[in-house]
């Protein structure tokens, strides 16, 4: 089934894009998650992936041309496709989620389009406000019904999969209508609010938005459940029956066990006849067998709870949700393995004190692998690479993604050229990024771009450990706590200290000896750090 994607709108304010640069042509198989487009915004070049699979048969938008958001990008669908119908009727949905599917109607019944939006009405949409966001939640109104709207006036922070960011109005009037509460959640392009002239019906526009443009008339399904509020928490506790039920027997007298009881009960010796069963309708089940205990004179022992079931149900985030996909899809397509290496670390620890007499000046052990690492791809562009379907794409300029630790998981701004900052700037940078992490106003250009990525979790006192690769990056550094152990220095035994780190690479990008290549020359970096200032 063909699908149309539009022109994506990737921040807050974009109106239009630039397709910067195409990675796939006509005729390539597209899988979800590939990257298609390079797309300029208002605010950045991002890259755009593809949320389908299939052939592109068409690009609608060649690069360097420029067109408004929701304007037709490409078709992706079966190779061979016919897919004039959908060029000539120039139909398309409001975004690239919203795919439209070409099928047979001789035998389906649809319904008309609602009526268009009178004027003077504006229905604002949930915006995608991040380059993976699907779903956004209203994290807080600053207005309310009723309120008078200017445009540039903020409406409500929206929390995204990477951030919670400020969402203002384009329009001006009356808000009419709210469509989400503070803490609901829905997919983008669903009807966040309606502004208009004061005192408007919107009984008609709210009608029409709740029924969609074509309607094809298929089996019912399941209802969709209500929108779940993040942060949810719901305690489920088992209570005890006043008396149990009796033990179940099917209709010929068949006590009616689980197969994994009766197996349980063979091996244990428990006489089934004798258990009180605790699952539907009285079934046995492991539970009972588990919990089974022979009375003295052979009566029936009943279970009796021996205490209270407690769970806890968190609704996940869109940062969680944004983590398991993303990392989950880097862990099953990128083939990793990994290089340990351990550094002496009584240089940088000298070098460090050293460093921090200066007036007003204090830097950390990160910012020195930091640094370092940024030297050291610079030397090694192979690592400072990602894979693509059609090339191996290797960056000449270093931008280090330093992974954050945040209440709904973590987050990866990125140090631009950091190579060519000083050790005080890249501190600045990290905590500044950290400190604003934590309270989710990192701007989505701020976690964009990164060649490399490192994750430092050497401050809780982990001494080893491996990373899953940030993608599109080729590898990624893990990097462990300073310890102090006994080593072997010109024959002596001393007490020294030193450092574990782990190169997680793509093997697709990364050989083996290219990889300790690299990790050589940044241990002559980190062990010897003078040769970073001079």
């Amino acid at each position: 089934m063909a699908k149309i994607i539009n022109m994506p709108r990737l921040s807050d304010t974009m109106e239009e894009g630039t397709v910067a640069k195409w990675f796939k042509k006509v005729g390539d198989k597209i899988n979800e998650g590939d990257i298609l487009a390079e797309i300029e915004t208002d605010k950045a070049t991002m890259e755009f992936e593809s949320f389908n699979e299939g052939e592109l048969l068409h690009i609608g938008i060649q690069e360097g041309g420029t067109a408004p958001v929701d304007t037709l990008l490409a078709i992706i669908g079966e190779k061979g496709e016919d897919i004039s119908g959908l060029l000539s009727s120039g139909e398309a949905p409001k975004s690239e989620d919203q795919v439209e599917e070409v099928t047979s109607t001789s035998q389906e019944e649809t319904v008309a389009a609602p009526a268009s939006i009178p004027e003077g009405i504006e229905v604002i949409n949930m915006p995608r406000l991040s380059d993976t966001m699907e779903e956004g939640t209203v994290a807080k109104w600053n207005k309310k019904v009723g309120d008078t709207v200017n445009e540039g006036d903020i409406l409500a922070e929206i929390e995204t999969d990477k951030a919670t960011m400020e969402f203002e109005s384009f329009h001006q009037g009356t808000l009419l209508h709210i469509g989400l509460n503070e803490g609901e959640s829905a997919p983008v392009d669903s009807v966040l609010a309606i502004i208009g002239e004061k005192g408007t019906d919107i009984s008609g526009v709210l009608a029409a938005q709740s029924q969609p443009a074509a309607v094809t008339e298929k089996p019912a399904t399941e209802p969709t459940p209500a929108p779940v509020k993040p942060e949810v928490v719901a305690e489920v506790k088992a209570t005890p029956q006043a008396a149990p039920p009796p033990i179940k027997t099917s209709s010929n007298g068949r006590i009616v066990a689980s197969p994994l009881a009766k197996k349980l009960a063979s091996e244990k010796g428990v006489d089934l006849s004798r258990v009180q069963g605790t699952g539907d309708h009285g079934r046995i089940i492991k539970r009972d067998i588990d919990n089974y205990q022979p009375q003295a004179g052979g009566g029936v022992q009943a279970f009796t709870p021996r205490g209270t079931e407690s769970i806890t149900e968190i609704a996940n985030s869109q940062m969680r949700k944004t983590i398991a996909k993303r990392l989950s899809a880097s862990k099953f397509t990128a083939p990793h393995y990994y290089l340990g290496v351990e550094f002496d670390m009584d240089n940088a620890i000298a070098f460090r004190t050293q460093y921090n007499t200066i007036p007003d000046t204090k830097i950390s052990f990160n910012d020195i692998v930091v640094k370092a690492v940024a030297l050291a791809l610079k030397q090694h562009p192979q690592v400072n690479a990602k894979w693509e379907d059609h090339q191996i794409t290797q960056h000449h300029h270093v931008h280090v993604g330093v992974a954050v630790a945040v209440e709904d998981g973590l987050v990866v701004p990125v140090v631009k050229f950091t190579d060519e900052q000083t050790l005080p700037q890249i501190g600045a940078t990290v905590k500044d990024y950290a400190v604003r992490a934590r309270d989710k106003k990192l701007t989505p250009d701020e976690m964009d771009g990164s060649t490399f990525t490192i994750s430092n979790l050497g401050m809780f006192g982990i001494q080893e450990f491996t990373s899953i690769i940030n993608q599109p990056n080729g590898a990624i550094l893990s990097v462990g706590a300073i310890v102090q152990k006994p080593l072997v220095k010109e024959g002596q035994i001393v007490v020294g200290n030193t450092m574990k780190l782990t190169l997680a690479c793509d093997h697709r990008v990364v050989d083996g000896a290219t990889g300790a290549l690299f990790l050589q020359t940044l241990r002559t970096f980190v062990e010897n750090p003078l040769t970073m200032v001079v």
